[in-house]
């Protein structure tokens, strides 16, 4: 019985028989595929007895083309950044960048001063105005506003029937916006003041200060305050009869620099502290009740200035007369 035992023949230990007879997936469980993989493992050779089955379709993802998404199973090494970023060996896309963006360019030069030969644009303006055309005065009045606002040069003096024309033209709506303008802009050469007073700009300036308004007024205003520093102007405004009252109803109406203009032509007024000035000047109480309203307003600093000054000389003119 022992020796029997001993001569039996070893069984040979067989290897388990796959539970599929699929070569791919035979192959599949042999292999290991891992992103660290720096080799691909070897394929079946195509003599295999169990054919192969057909590739899957392509995987299309953002950054990898058909051929390089078909290619994943023998490029093991490259299994998971080939779909986020493009291969070390593919052509980057070609990006266009911008230029360089130029050195800030040199600010262009400022445009030469408009040089006006005053002369000739006088000599124009007074043909004009002889043809007693409506809309050539009022063409005329806008080509002097645009040549002498933006330059009032102490030039060539101005004509006096220019002058008359241009303040006649304050008591027309259509040009007294331009007329007051380029009043204005004369009245800063003392030359053309002269002129101005001689023509009775002093006059038509008062009396067409009822129908004006706004930045119209104010600078009609002013140009009749520089027409008082004339000697012949102040004793002109002194004379008017309205010009007192006219200050006072401006004063009421007008903020800031108007009531500064108006408050200045009442000081010319009353400046010499005699109320023999003229035949219509109003009594001093009412001028200074006028003045301390104006004050309690927005009023300009030299137009508060101004108007202290003339509340002294108000109340010496009412000393004045009840010592009398």
């Amino acid at each position: 019985m022992k020796q029997s035992s001993s001569h039996h023949p070893t069984k040979l230990k067989t290897t388990p028989r796959p539970l599929f007879s699929c070569a791919f997936f035979r192959h599949c469980t042999q292999t290991v595929l891992s992103p660290t993989t720096t080799t691909p493992p070897p394929l079946p050779s195509s003599s295999s007895s169990d054919p192969l089955p057909p590739p899957h379709p392509p995987l299309h993802h953002s950054n990898t083309s058909p051929a390089d998404s078909s290619s994943s199973s023998s490029n093991t090494s490259q299994s998971f950044t080939q779909w986020r970023f493009p291969l070390p060996t593919s052509p980057l896309p070609h990006i266009q960048t911008d230029p360089k963006p130029e050195s800030a360019a040199a600010p262009p030069p400022p445009p030469p001063l408009l040089t006006v030969n005053l002369e000739e644009l006088f000599h124009v303006a007074e043909l004009q105005f002889s043809t007693a055309s409506d809309a050539d005065r009022v063409k005329t009045i806008h080509l002097l506003e645009r040549s002498l606002v933006p330059n009032p040069a102490d030039g060539a003096e101005c004509p006096a029937t220019v002058m008359r024309e241009v303040v006649g033209c304050l008591k027309d709506r259509v040009s007294a916006k331009p007329a007051s303008k380029v009043l204005l802009a004369l009245c800063l050469a003392e030359r053309n003041r002269r002129v101005a007073v001689e023509v009775g700009a002093v006059g038509m300036v008062v009396e067409a200060l009822s129908d004006l308004e706004g930045p119209v007024a104010e600078r009609a205003l002013a140009a009749l305050e520089l027409l008082c520093t004339v000697e012949e102007g102040a004793a002109e405004v002194r004379s008017h009869a309205l010009a007192v009252l006219m200050m006072v109803e401006v004063m009421g109406r007008m903020e800031g620099r108007g009531k500064e203009y108006a408050i200045s032509v009442l000081s010319v007024i009353y400046g010499s502290g005699s109320p023999d000035h003229g035949a219509a000047i109003a009594p001093p109480e009412e001028v200074a009740r006028a003045v301390m309203l104006a004050l309690q307003g927005n009023c300009s600093s030299r137009g508060r200035r101004k108007g202290t000054q003339l509340l002294k000389t108000c109340k010496n003119m009412m000393a004045t007369t009840q010592h009398a």
